[in-house]
């Protein structure tokens, strides 16, 4: 059985968007250890209609999970949180997205992994960054020169909101 550092990206822009976030972190536990939480931060809103500020927040998971269980596990807990799939880059009250699975590449109908435009994504990597130093995306470099060529004045650290981490058991 192959273990592999799965990133999971959360976003909320309807309803207790805290709460939002957390089912997201809890539900990754079931995939296995989760190893970092990042800190959470307020964003713009990217394309889409009008619509609020989104929280967003990364979620590392140490997990033998393929990428396409995890992205059931990901629609799975965005349906019990009420998400409807309406406008395209829509509100919404939970997206929960499938980002990198170790060095995995995924092309299908249904999945992509890496995810296709993480690369361009503040909201993605500045998370991603303050839960893993290290973090590199496959086919694209070390998340921290990604950023270096981004705008990321739309991403702002939110240091009174916290997400707890599971309770720290492996469930792989």
């Amino acid at each position: 059985m192959t273990v592999s550092r799965a990133v999971l990206a959360l976003g909320s822009n309807v309803g207790d968007r805290l709460a939002m976030l957390q089912s997201g972190v809890d539900a990754a536990a079931s995939a296995g250890s989760v190893t970092a939480v990042s800190p959470v931060y307020e964003t713009d809103p990217v394309g889409g209609p009008d619509q609020e500020d989104f929280l967003n927040a990364v979620v590392v998971v140490e997990t033998a999970a393929r990428p396409s269980a995890l992205l059931q596990l990901a629609h799975q807990v965005e349906r019990a949180q009420g998400r409807v799939r309406g406008a395209h880059w829509g509100p919404r009250t939970l997206d929960m997205d499938v980002i990198a699975v170790g060095d995995q590449v995924v092309d299908e109908l249904e999945l992509t992994v890496p995810h296709p435009r993480a690369h361009e994504r503040p909201f993605v990597l500045v998370p991603w960054l303050a839960a893993d130093p290290d973090a590199t995306l496959v086919g694209h470099g070390r998340v921290d020169a990604l950023l270096d060529g981004l705008d990321v004045r739309g991403v702002r650290l939110r240091s009174d909101l916290r997400l707890r981490p599971p309770a720290l058991t492996e469930r792989a």
